[in-house]
């Protein structure tokens, strides 16, 4: 059995375009939304503002919950359970380094980033914009006395949408 990677990421939609990053990840190039690895202590939400700065230069404040998504890479049967919240632009610093793997952020309108489909990080990418753009939005009861989410990730996946 696979460990589980539990993650958070951002939908952060601009006038219908949204936020994303070109980086290196899995030994390829690929684009997906800002987001990453909970910290110890952190809350689901606080990360996706933190990693958000930190892979895009844009600072956001997260919104609601669109749903929690579970992928399993067809090769390594790897685990990916990444939990996605709608956040509201408010500025963005141009000039702000970037994380290591990041190599550029981008904007892309709904079409462009299922164009690029070959190239996202994972379906989840797709899926979690198209759900965005659905109107799905998820209760943060959800979640609730699941924190921290490290070590809860078996409750957590048992509310998981499989993509």
């Amino acid at each position: 059995m696979h460990s589980t990677d539990l993650t958070v990421g951002a939908v952060v939609d601009l006038d219908g375009r949204f936020l994303m990053v070109q980086e290196r990840a899995m030994g390829r190039e690929v684009f997906s939304q800002p987001g990453g690895h909970i910290e110890s202590g952190e809350t689901p939400e606080a990360a996706v503002v933190r990693e958000t700065l930190e892979e895009t230069g844009c600072v956001v404040e997260c919104g609601e919950l669109i749903g929690i998504y579970l992928w399993i890479h067809p090769q390594t049967r790897q685990q990916f359970l990444r939990i996605i919240y709608a956040a509201n632009y408010i500025s963005c610093d141009e000039t702000q380094p970037l994380d290591d793997s990041i190599i550029a952020r981008r904007w892309a309108t709904l079409p462009e980033i299922a164009a690029r489909r070959p190239l996202l990080r994972s379906p989840v990418v797709l899926r979690c914009v198209e759900d965005y753009m659905a109107g799905r939005r998820e209760s943060d009861a959800l979640l609730t006395g699941m924190l921290p989410l490290q070590h809860n990730v078996h409750r957590v996946l048992a509310t998981a949408d499989l993509v």
